[in-house]
């Protein structure tokens, strides 16, 4: 798959936070991934006729918020593969195989960002270096900011929402390219929680 992982997704999600009218975050904060309330999603062309979905399940990670200087935002994100998730046993352990992601030798892919712009009030451009199964692409995604607000024992979150499209051929994920899309579609959405 490529790069679109989300991994990617999250960073720029996390820049966007920077601004948000009357919920503004201070200056360089950091958020620690809440994992149960991000989600890493995709799907996949089967066969040319619909779509297989899918989700990890694991991750971690942080981001970190500069109010006043968006180029000084930045992600790092990691998700463990071997939580790929389709509701589905028998594809589940052939996706965590050699085949696709390789879970022995590649644990985690990871998103790691390199640079950020802000667009506009809720929209940052970022971009950062994904890798899957061991290799490294720069990927570029807008991320939304959906809010900045307190949670329920007073804590400070920041949530944002990006999606991205990767070639699975860029990672070395070639098996069965009559049956199974090249385009993997990835929709993300991550929470953190002011450290």
């Amino acid at each position: 798959m490529r790069p679109s992982v989300s991994l990617r997704l999250f960073v720029p999600l996390v820049l966007a936070a920077i601004s948000l009218g009357g919920q503004s975050a201070y200056a360089a904060d950091t958020y620690e991934l809440d994992a149960v309330h991000s989600t890493f999603a995709f799907k996949v062309k089967h066969l040319g006729v619909s779509y297989t979905s899918g989700r990890f399940n694991e991750s971690s990670g942080a981001f970190t918020i500069d109010a006043e200087d968006a180029s000084k935002c930045s992600a790092a994100i990691e998700v463990k593969t071997s939580s790929v998730d389709t509701g589905n046993a028998t594809r589940d352990k052939h996706l965590r195989g050699a085949d696709f992601f390789d879970v022995a030798k590649f644990p985690a892919m990871t998103f790691t960002s390199t640079a950020c712009k802000k667009k506009d009030d809720t929209t940052y451009e970022v971009t950062g270096d994904l890798t899957i199964r061991g290799v490294t692409k720069s990927v570029t995604v807008e991320a939304e900011l959906v809010g900045i607000g307190k949670g329920l024992k007073g804590e400070e979150r920041a949530g944002f929402e990006t999606a991205l499209t990767i070639d699975r051929n860029d990672f070395g994920m070639t098996y069965m390219p009559y049956a199974i899309g090249a385009e993997v579609k990835l929709q993300i959405a991550v929470e953190g929680v002011k450290k």
